[in-house]
């Protein structure tokens, strides 16, 4: 998982670490969902270029692939409020997602850089994946 954001140069690194999301993705949605809050994934969006990749990494239908909607960008700060909310949630619990518990913290926490400072620049984001 990674964060695109909406224009060609944000004027800010937004290389973010979203291996051990991905990898406890099922765990953080039932969380999200426990906690009130929207799961990662609800913020995911692809154009027909990123749906392109994730075709030739073997992931995903074709058929599907075509019947996509536009690109959805969403608000830094609706973004904040899921990932700060679960960070509130694990950070004094640090055995929740088991061994991968420390490594998601620090991936929300780049999460939450980036989106503080897309937030700040008045910019829209989308979630990506890649499979590889």
């Amino acid at each position: 998982m990674y964060i695109v954001v909406q224009g060609e140069d944000p004027g800010f690194d937004i290389f973010v670490n979203g291996h051990a999301l991905a990898r406890n993705e099922d765990a953080l949605e039932r969380l999200a969902e426990k906690l009130g809050v929207k799961p990662l994934l609800e913020f995911f969006s692809a154009d027909q270029n990123s749906m392109a990749l994730l075709l030739e990494e073997g992931a995903g239908d074709p058929e599907w692939a075509k019947t996509l909607p536009p690109p959805q960008w969403f608000s830094p700060e609706d973004g904040l409020i899921s990932i700060c909310t679960l960070l509130d949630f694990l950070r004094p619990s640090l055995t929740a997602l088991g061994n991968e518990t420390t490594a998601v913290i620090g991936e929300l926490d780049e999460f939450e850089f980036v989106l503080r400072k897309t937030a700040a620049k008045h910019l829209r984001w989308q979630l990506a994946v890649s499979w590889k």
